[in-house]
């Protein structure tokens, strides 16, 4: 049985730096060419071997390491806020969704259902059935470090893959973590290496994982101009990719809607995780009846936002990841008002050490404006007025992006028709909750510039094996489809 590759790597270092007072936690070596191809042939070699495991023995191995998630649950939330810079409820929150996965997943290790079909020749029968891939390449981004990679590496592992993981190198910690307690729980099982690790501080290991045959399917999780990329190299070689990009979420509010439900799922969802989720509340479309009132509740609110220490209980919103990330939010403010947006708060970039911004409104915003087309990962707010739903339904449609949606109101008729064909044209539309904090039983992903993708929940699994279809014959005569007769063969 493959034993796991030893830990490994001749890259320079590379330094985890804790966002919230700027300062090196630790320094982490990378991986070169040479450790790129000895974990691809581990991986490679594990996933031979673990095909043939049985799948309910595969949902064994996720189950004992669901049950260490929760053992360590404080520990990896606490490191997740030190070095993501969210705080530390979330931190805990990403952890649990990880258990929620592994508990997910080894009910689904039963049920890798195929479909039975009826044959239109006598004494034959059809059905389908679903093989594993063989190698997964999972990417994932900074804002999720552990949680994303659970959605995909657990459903794979029950799916009967092995998979390699390439992390953000802005969060290289949680994730040498996370594969710290997959080598202990493989280990004492006994079983194939079928988690690995690939850390490096560019793009050259993604670039590998998209290009390499072995790897059967290529999930990559950040912004859709990287996605683009990704998808072009693996599909010029015929791969298959799992897509989670850029996010420009709306929520509706309708003349009708409990003010008292908008507030706090607009505050949730524009200034959790510092606005760095890809289901962040970018825009919110009221009407034009209720947005004075809104607005003032909203300022209201934002004004009880403590931001600080992620670590500290008291916190609700802590830094943005980087020097780059505090750049991109100023130009957007800046840009937005340019463009003719005027600030209802917010606006500056917090003095001293550490990423933090405040969180932003801007209002009197429009649809159309370049800055509100595009993903900024930031906690910025654009306001949008509208008179009606068929307005406001084309206005959050109206982005390239399409991954979630919301609308608030009490009317039966215009939930409906949100949720209709003519509706939402995004992959989670949602009524009377926010954009932001989905459930792992539900498929989650998007569509348009979003990649189209699904993870976590419903029947996700299926993107991580291939499907075939099978016609047996047991009589004694060889009937042809179509009922097509070839000679007298």
């Amino acid at each position: 049985m493959p034993a796991p590759a030893p830990w490994r790597g001749g890259g320079p270092n590379l330094a985890s730096v804790s966002p919230s007072d700027e300062s090196p936690i630790a320094s982490v070596a990378t991986a070169t060419a040479a450790d790129c191809e000895v974990v691809l042939g581990s991986a490679a070699a594990a996933a031979h071997a673990w095909r043939d495991v049985p799948a309910p023995k595969r949902g064994e191995a996720v189950r004992r390491l669901g049950l260490l998630l929760r053992e360590h649950k404080d520990a990896l939330g606490t490191l997740i806020a030190l070095e993501n810079g969210k705080i530390k409820a979330e931190g805990d929150g990403e952890v649990q969704e990880m258990v929620d996965i592994a508990d997910f997943a080894v009910g689904q290790s039963r049920m890798l259902y195929g479909k039975t079909m009826h044959s239109e020749r006598p004494a034959h029968r059809m059905y389908e059935q679903w093989h594993p891939l063989g190698v997964v390449g999972v990417i994932t981004a900074f804002n999720f470090p552990v949680a994303v990679w659970a959605w995909n590496a657990l459903l794979s592992a029950i799916c009967g893959n092995a998979t390699v993981w390439k992390p953000s190198p802005k969060t290289p910690l949680a994730a040498i973590a996370v594969q710290n307690l997959c080598n202990r729980i493989m280990a004492e099982l006994e079983l194939p290496a079928i988690f690995t690790l690939l850390i490096d501080a560019g793009r050259e290991a993604a670039a590998r994982l998209a290009s390499d045959p072995r790897v059967a399917l290529v999930s990559f999780t950040g912004s859709s101009a990287v996605g683009h990329q990704i998808a072009g190299t693996v599909a010029g070689r015929f791969g298959r990719t799992l897509l989670e990009c850029s996010g420009n979420n709306a929520i509706i509010v309708a003349e009708d809607a409990d003010l008292d439900l908008v507030v706090p799922a607009v505050v949730f969802g524009a200034v959790g995780t510092a606005g760095q989720r890809c289901t962040t509340t970018r825009r919110v479309i009221v009407h034009e009846s209720i947005e004075p009132v809104l607005v003032r509740r909203l300022r209201e609110a934002y004004a009880q936002v403590r931001i600080g220490d992620p670590l500290e209980a008291s916190t609700l919103m802590g830094p943005l990841i980087d020097a780059a990330a505090v750049a991109g939010y100023r130009r957007a403010v800046e840009e937005a008002l340019a463009s003719g947006g005027e600030l209802a708060c917010g606006g500056t970039v917090r003095d001293g050490r550490g990423f933090f911004v405040e969180p932003t409104i801007i209002v009197n915003a429009r649809n159309e404006w370049p800055i509100v087309q595009r993903e900024t990962f930031a906690p910025i707010l654009y306001v949008i007025r509208y008179r009606e739903l068929s307005e406001a339904i084309a206005l959050q449609n109206g982005v390239p992006q399409g991954l979630s949606s919301s609308i608030f109101t009490g009317s039966v008729r215009n939930a409906e028709a949100f949720l209709s064909a003519s509706g939402s044209d995004c992959g989670i539309a949602n009524v009377n909750i926010g954009t932001s904090g989905a459930e792992i039983g539900g498929a989650f992903g998007g569509e348009k510039e979003t990649g189209g993708g699904r993870e976590a929940g419903s029947d996700a699994w299926q993107a991580y094996m291939r499907r075939q279809t099978t016609t047996i014959n047991w009589s004694r005569e060889l009937p042809l489809a179509q009922g097509i007769r070839f000679g007298e063969v």
